[in-house]
């Protein structure tokens, strides 16, 4: 994987003060600190219309009192919410599962606790999550490999710190992690090549996916430099699921002649094949040698 810029840092949450499972509101600091609520606001939203002094006798009473507000608002204390956005295209899958949890192991072990959604890459489901965590998270990890993807993250604030997970975007600068699809995919064919193999099938995914089509590009660009000529019947979509690649791999079994490699574009799909292989009494890595762009623990024990 490559990763650009540097990431804008979280800094852990400070400790919560004493007394900090008591409930506060404005009215009770402002009433406590003989200012009036919108002192208190200010002071929470650290303006520079309030005086030092007043600002230190503020901060002092919300201590006391446990000051907590509403998750939307600002801590006096710390400004921060503990909490880190999540937004993925799906939750199903050993995939996501598996993200979702590198992810939750490291913000755990930073002090942070995850807001998870999904959002089906639709644009009304994007916003919607986005607006549902405004305010309630401290970052966000976004992630929408679906080409022109809509990304509105360019109207959270310019210090907000966002990471995108294969997101083809462009615009705004924003950190950003890559898979090497292309280089991945077409390593992966050159090894089926180096084997032996010139009738290498491939089982794509979805057409408008950012990931797919760069794996389908590497699997190209692998057969062309080798001077292996492409057949359109061998590149077979599969829509990134087991089930998808349990029928392209029954459509290129039905073919003639037959190809003696399959390279799947993800695990589902590769789990899939093998299970059509399996079905046809194909035997693996006999007549038919699989391939694949992912690495998820099942389809190790499966293939």
């Amino acid at each position: 994987m490559t990763a650009t810029r540097s990431c804008n840092r979280l800094h852990p949450p400070r400790h919560t003060p004493e007394g900090a499972g008591r409930h506060g509101h404005d009215p009770d600091v402002a009433r406590a600190a003989r200012v009036s609520v919108a002192t208190v606001s200010r002071v929470q939203n650290e303006s520079s219309l309030v005086r030092e002094p007043t600002r230190r006798r503020v901060r002092t009473v919300a201590r006391r009192l446990g000051y907590t507000p509403h998750a939307a608002a600002r801590s006096l204390s710390t400004r921060r919410t503990s909490s880190i956005g999540v937004l993925l295209p799906d939750l199903y899958g050993e995939f996501y599962a598996e993200l979702i949890r590198g992810i939750d192991q490291t913000a755990q072990h930073q002090g942070y606790h995850l807001l998870v959604a999904s959002s089906h890459n639709d644009k009304a489901t994007i916003e919607a999550a986005l607006q549902a965590m405004r305010g309630r998270v401290d970052g966000l990890i976004l992630m929408s490999p679906a080409s022109g993807a809509h990304i509105p993250v360019r109207d959270l604030p310019e210090r907000f710190p966002v990471v995108l997970l294969s997101c083809n975007a462009s615009g705004r600068a924003f950190d950003s992690i890559v898979v090497a699809n292309r280089r991945g995919a077409h390593d992966m064919v050159r090894h089926l090549l180096a084997r032996g193999h010139r009738r290498i099938a491939m089982i794509t995914g979805p057409a408008r996916n950012f990931d797919a089509v760069e794996r389908w590009r590497g699997y190209r660009a692998a057969l062309e430099s080798a001077g292996v000529r492409r057949s359109r019947q061998w590149e077979v979509p599969g829509d990134f699921t087991q089930a998808g690649g349990f029928e392209a791999c029954r459509a290129l079994l039905r073919g003639h002649p037959r190809p003696t490699a399959i390279f799947a574009g993800n695990d589902a799909m590769a789990i899939g094949a093998l299970s059509a292989l399996a079905e046809a009494g194909v035997p693996v890595p006999g007549d038919q040698r699989p391939g694949r762009a992912c690495r998820s623990p099942f389809a190790r024990c499966r293939g």
